[in-house]
């Protein structure tokens, strides 16, 4: 009682169980935005970074809770130039990205830490080639995030409100999405969750007009 809003931090594709799946559409406190890092498309690399997954793994986790909560957004963590990585290597994260669709994303390039197994391998990918599939990840990703913000806009979304905005009579707060909103009011309190009617979106925020009042103060 007194929660409507539950988050859970950065999940690892193996602790995707079938019971976590089925509450993300059984739990309507469940927020439907799932940080799911995937760091990599190519199964030859997710071996050699020793991860536990491979990408038809991943791939299922995203259909089954599509399928079990059809609007829910994902975020994820994508990792280039990891020792070894072939431009095949790389067209598989590609593709696993322009499968799964995500509304943001987490993207690096890889840097060796001393002492961890990785920075002792061979075939390390010069510093040029990992800043330039990068750029054509990342560019990919916005374009997501952009068409996802995008598609927000004419709906109206309840937004828990964080605090006032930077601009004289602003509020800003949280989508279900995580997303950033701004908004034009001056009554609300951070915990309250308002309707906004999304106007306008950025590649990094919504903005919007109050269309209800506050519903309740939240604890989240």
């Amino acid at each position: 009682e007194g929660i409507e809003r539950l988050r859970y931090t950065t999940s690892h594709p193996m602790e995707m169980s079938d019971d976590l799946i089925a509450l993300h559409g059984e739990e309507p406190k469940v927020m439907p935005y799932l940080h799911l890092p995937v760091q990599s498309g190519s199964d030859r690399i997710l071996k050699a970074m020793n991860r536990k997954h491979d990408g038809a793994h991943y791939r299922g986790i995203v259909e089954r809770l599509r399928a079990t909560r059809p609007d829910i957004a994902l975020s994820t963590d994508i990792i280039v130039g990891f020792p070894g990585e072939t431009e095949k290597d790389f067209e598989a994260t590609m593709q696993l990205v322009r499968d799964v669709t995500f509304a943001s994303a987490y993207s690096f390039k890889y840097s060796p830490r001393p002492g961890t197994p990785a920075s002792g391998m061979g075939a390390q990918i010069d510093e040029a080639v990992k800043t330039e599939r990068l750029a054509r990840l990342t560019a990919l990703l916005s374009d997501q995030q952009r068409g996802f913000n995008a598609s927000m806009v004419g709906r109206a979304l309840p937004i828990l409100v964080t605090g006032r905005g930077r601009k004289p009579g602003q509020m800003q707060g949280r989508s279900p999405y995580q997303q950033g909103v701004h908004f034009a009011d001056t009554s609300s309190r951070p915990g309250d969750i308002v309707s906004v009617r999304i106007e306008a979106a950025t590649q990094g925020s919504l903005s919007g007009s109050l269309v209800g009042a506050a519903r309740a103060t939240e604890v989240a």
